[in-house]
């Protein structure tokens, strides 16, 4: 199943007797799941036909009962059993009989991070027709979730600020949805979120100085560099978001990096990448301040400082020895 069909079901309220939301993106399962419950689900009966349990705190006999028995006053019941990767094995071992003939009135909806697939429970709950993984968005997805996020507002996004947006926030879904419906209720009953809407929503957030921070050190700029970093630690943000976001962007820097070599000219460079009319200037000027034996010696820089804040090295000197040989010239 795709969340397409997905949708497509609980829009003509068909629903299937098992399903299976799992996957390495939490935040999307979880909230698929909330629409199988609010749509199958009379809101007015949910106290009778809604039971909700979590994996490592209920009997399979419990689940099982629940599930049998008939829905009151309504077309159907709903069990929930989240943190499904938690079910002991003998639960999950006594529920498979019920895989096989799940009762038509109930939706039965396992929800699970990260299910072990060799088990036999989680194998025959993958083949179920209800089974739908989650996976992390890779970075070319997040505009166009984004956008989408924006529209159940009745919004448009301009892509220079959905593009920063995703930049600054990452693949922390529940984060950019939070933020797309900051920016939604801060235009009021404008149909358009712009560049600058984003920037006002979001200009005191950890993910802006990240972003800040990121632009100083691709200009060369180590005075601002080392200021934006001083005043991040003083505000308390961790290590391990802050090279997280350094390396998206020097990422994207390093593969500018590599078509400019090529003679690509800036937009060809643009369409390639899908990197917006408004970054596009000012990350090629940043791309031509390296050369790839520099961006390179970087990424390693990174890699040895990820490792060593890890191993209990301060942070702040890990990092100011990063933004140091970022912008006088790493070898």
């Amino acid at each position: 199943m795709t969340e397409q069909e997905l949708e497509k079901q609980l829009v003509k309220e068909e629903f299937s007797p098992i399903y299976f939301f799992y996957g390495e993106e939490p935040f999307l399962a979880e909230r698929a799941g909330r629409r199988v419950m609010e749509t199958a689900v009379d809101p007015a009966m949910k106290d009778f036909n809604l039971n909700i349990y979590y994996g490592g705190d209920c009997k399979g006999t419990e689940i099982l009962d629940t599930a049998q028995t008939l829905p009151m006053f309504a077309q159907r019941r709903v069990v929930v059993v989240r943190q499904a990767d938690k079910l002991p094995a003998a639960t999950q071992e006594g529920l498979l009989p019920y895989l096989a003939n799940p009762c038509p009135e109930t939706c039965l909806l396992f929800v699970a991070a990260k299910p072990d697939m060799r088990r036999k429970f989680f194998a025959e709950l993958k083949k179920q027709t209800g089974s739908l993984e989650f996976k992390k968005l890779y970075e070319n997805k997040l505009t166009p979730f984004i956008n989408a996020e924006a529209a159940l507002h009745a919004k448009k996004i301009d892509g220079a600020g959905a593009e920063l947006l995703a930049f600054m926030v990452g693949n922390n879904l529940q984060e950019l949805v939070s933020q797309v419906e900051k920016a939604s209720l801060y235009v009021g009953s404008r149909p358009v979120i712009t560049l600058e809407d984003v920037r006002a929503i979001v200009s005191q957030s950890k993910a802006f100085s990240a972003f800040e921070l990121a632009r100083y050190m691709g200009e060369k700029n180590l005075v601002r560099a080392l200021a934006t970093l001083h005043a991040m630690l003083l505000n308390g943000e961790e290590a391990p978001m802050i090279l997280g976001a350094l390396s998206s962007h020097f990422r994207r820097i390093w593969r500018i990096r590599e078509l400019l070599d090529l003679k690509l000219p800036p937009a060809e460079i643009g369409k390639q990448l899908k990197i917006n009319s408004f970054f596009l200037g000012e990350q090629v000027n940043q791309a031509k301040r390296y050369t790839v034996r520099e961006l390179r010696a970087l990424f390693e820089r990174f890699y040895q400082g990820d490792l060593a804040v890890k191993t209990g090295t301060a942070s702040a000197t890990v990092l100011q020895g990063l933004v140091y040989d970022a912008c006088n010239g790493v070898n």
